[in-house]
């Protein structure tokens, strides 16, 4: 049988790691020693006291049945607790927050909420490959937003022209930013409430890198914004801050309509995360300072350690004030896919092009620092022997 698959995937182009894995592993094969910097998954541990919070969540039988569709309550709370001490934002658990299957799963779902056939998108290009493409499946039109070194990586909202922004429902935004590491601040968080509130446009944030944040700053959150719930929801992930990313565990909270539109997609794809790791994601939530200055000095360490390899090699870069990425401008006369197959086929040091993540990604490439601090040394000695 000839299986046809949906023009929703026919007309995909590989997923951005999966592809770089392929290339990863050809060169394995090939007997090369590779030090891959591409994907942004914590080496660190899931710290001990998460851990066995989830062994006494699974050794509970009333965990072991279908959990609610919005996440147990206590999970909600928590959430909504850890909100209050960290932001400063009051947060309804009953009506404005909801447990995801990670934050990728929530990111994923919510246009088919939000976008019908025909609708615009937006997104912050370049950005996390997931947002063009939950836009796609929904049936919407995505359009990019570029984020400009020139703007500090901030979008210029005011430039979207006035028929895509009659069209557009909703926009993916994300700060602190993957790939590019910016940061935003307060007023630029008003600027999008106010574009949100006058052209009826629902504001996705996606905020899964604010704990992870180095010398002293502490990123804000959008709905510390003025009117942001009126407009908006923020997606954050236990991923990052805990070093959970395998454990699938996340929320959206924020706008009670916006809410209730994602769990009622919910209620229709997915039976909800299991209890055992919720269990573990309020345990981990309300002791979330335990440990993380010094997950974050290791990062940090990492950071200055590959920033002084790019000063050394001559390559340009926004010095990362938060994110474990580093995102830096490829060698001229070099694209980005140029310069990434080059690292990896002469080097033997895999990097994540900048194109994969949209457009106005060309010209740079991202690194992960997610990898042993010895690694990233050996990485910027070779990146530093290799010829442009």
């Amino acid at each position: 049988m000839d299986v046809k698959w949906a023009s929703r995937i026919a007309g995909l182009p590989p997923y951005l790691f999966a592809e770089i894995d392929a290339k990863k592993n050809e060169m394995i094969k090939k007997g090369v020693e590779v030090i891959d910097l591409g994907v942004g998954d914590p080496d660190i541990p899931t710290p001990d006291f998460i851990i066995e919070a989830l062994k006494v969540g699974a050794e509970d039988p009333e965990n072991h049945r279908y959990p609610s569709y919005q996440g147990m309550r206590s999970f909600r709370v928590a959430v909504a607790d850890w909100y209050k001490e960290r932001f400063n934002v009051d947060l309804d658990p009953d009506t404005e927050v909801i447990a995801l299957i990670g934050s990728k799963e929530g990111i994923a779902h919510a246009p088919l909420a939000f976008i019908d056939p025909g609708d615009v998108g937006l997104f912050a290009d370049p950005g996390y490959p997931v947002y063009p493409t939950s836009i796609s499946f929904a049936g919407g039109e995505p359009y990019g937003v570029p984020i400009l070194k020139e703007n500090d990586f901030l979008p210029d909202l005011n430039a979207i022209p006035e028929d895509i922004r009659k069209r557009a429902q909703l926009i993916f935004l994300n700060y602190p930013n993957n790939p590019t590491t910016a940061v935003a601040e307060e007023e630029f968080f008003k600027d999008v409430v106010d574009f949100a509130s006058k052209n009826n446009i629902l504001i996705c944030h996606d905020a899964a890198y604010t704990e992870i944040a180095f010398d002293g700053y502490s990123p804000l959150s959008f709905l510390q914004a003025d009117g942001a719930k009126d407009v908006g929801i923020e997606f954050h992930s236990l991923s990052k801050t805990f070093n959970m990313t395998g454990w699938r565990i996340a929320f959206a909270v924020g706008n009670k309509k916006a809410i209730a539109g994602i769990g009622k997609i919910k209620t229709n794809i997915d039976s909800g995360a299991f209890q055992a790791v919720q269990y573990a994601g309020i345990v981990a939530l309300q002791n979330y300072k335990s440990g993380l200055q010094d997950r974050i000095q290791i990062f940090q360490e990492r950071r200055d350690i590959f920033c002084k390899g790019l000063d050394e090699a001559g390559l340009k870069y926004h010095f990362p004030k938060a994110t474990f990425y580093v995102w830096f401008e490829v060698p001229e006369g070099l694209t980005s896919k140029e310069f990434s197959s080059k690292l990896l086929s002469e080097s033997g040091i895999v990097v994540t092009p900048g194109n994969g993540f949209g457009e106005y990604g060309e010209g740079y490439a991202r690194v992960s620092t997610t990898f042993s601090t010895e690694r990233i040394i050996q990485a910027v000695e070779r990146l530093k022997e290799t010829k442009f």
